[in-house]
């Protein structure tokens, strides 16, 4: 009963966030200067005012802000996140073909930089001092240092344009007409610069955390006991360190994984990928605001699992918390 207490009472809080999340994005972006009537008349070239006035009316512009904002909550609590007046599609329809893209680039991302953000920090952390150690520090620091933009453009640079190793842009080679593992194998292609790239910023974080953690949980009483019982160092770090120190790094992993959908913006532009990030960054120029808040109530939903899965984890890492509970 007290597990979903826990479950039902989690939900109630997540919606309840999701709304305050629609609610608040729609206000900021209905005061932005613009009017999406004038950027769609402008481009079918007829911008007089009676095809602005008709438009507006079309797309529910003209109404007063309020009853927007209630038309627009009503349909995020039935799953309808309104239509895209500028493609001409549900905003669902939109999300859905873009959103697998986004969630494998996210998802590779991820798991490269948890994967090795945590291998580079116990490596840091047991030839602390070292030369090994510095270098290690100081890649982590330039990771972190350098921004995103700037890493994939380099990125596209060096290993497609002048090493020709890897494509630069896009999901999969256009016209190729790959099928089965041919076809996967193409994407995993595309799919490693972007990946890496996004990943690589977060494994420095993860990396430092990883070392730092390790040279604390090193210190404790438990520890020493097992250095004095003769176990092997490999062992003491494996068994003992990492399992205590690797707790903080679980729930920083887990706060920053939502982070990843923003960094995917910039990276799904750079490298012309096509997911949800990009999907905002086009609908941003255009003034689609159900696209831009259709893509703003997906991301919070998955921060939102990203932290409940999370937590999650952390109750199987530490079971010391369930008991607790």
């Amino acid at each position: 009963m007290a597990v979903l207490a826990t479950i039902l009472s989690r939900l109630v809080k997540a919606i309840l966030t999701l709304l305050a999340i629609a609610v608040l994005n729609f206000f900021l972006l209905h005061a932005a200067p613009g009017d999406p009537a004038l950027v769609l008349a402008g481009e079918a070239g007829a911008a007089d005012e009676q095809m602005i006035a008709q438009l507006r009316e079309r797309f529910g512009l003209d109404q007063p802000l309020y009853v927007q904002l209630g038309k627009y909550v009503w349909g995020i609590l039935q799953f309808d996140l309104g239509y895209s007046f500028r493609q001409g599609a549900p905003v669902s329809q939109l999300i859905a073909e873009r959103l697998p893209a986004t969630l494998l680039l996210t998802f590779t991302a991820f798991v490269i930089s948890l994967v090795l953000g945590i291998a580079f920090g116990v490596a840091a952390s047991a030839r602390v001092g070292r030369a090994s150690d510095s270098v290690l520090t100081t890649l982590a620091l330039l990771f972190y240092a350098t921004p995103l933009y700037w890493a994939a453009l380099m990125a596209v640079l060096v290993f497609s344009v002048w090493l020709g190793w890897l494509p630069g842009f896009g999901f999969e080679t256009v016209g190729a007409g790959y099928t089965g593992w041919t076809r996967a194998l193409d994407i995993a292609r595309h799919l490693v610069l972007p990946a890496l790239t996004l990943g690589l910023f977060f494994m420095a974080v993860y990396m430092r955390m990883t070392r730092a953690s390790m040279l604390e949980v090193s210190q404790l009483d438990f520890v020493k006991t097992a250095r004095a019982k003769g176990l092997s160092g490999p062992a003491i770090r494996r068994r003992h360190i990492l399992r205590n120190a690797i707790l903080p790094v679980v729930t920083l992993a887990g706060l920053q994984a939502g982070q990843l959908v923003g960094g995917a913006v910039l990276t799904e532009t750079v490298f012309a990928w096509p997911g949800i990030g990009r999907l905002m960054f086009e609908s941003l120029a255009a003034r689609d605001y159900n696209t831009i808040l259709g893509v703003f109530i997906v991301s919070a939903a998955m921060v939102i699992l990203f932290n409940v899965v999370t937590d999650i984890v952390y109750r199987i890492v530490d079971p010391r918390i369930g008991a607790k509970a």
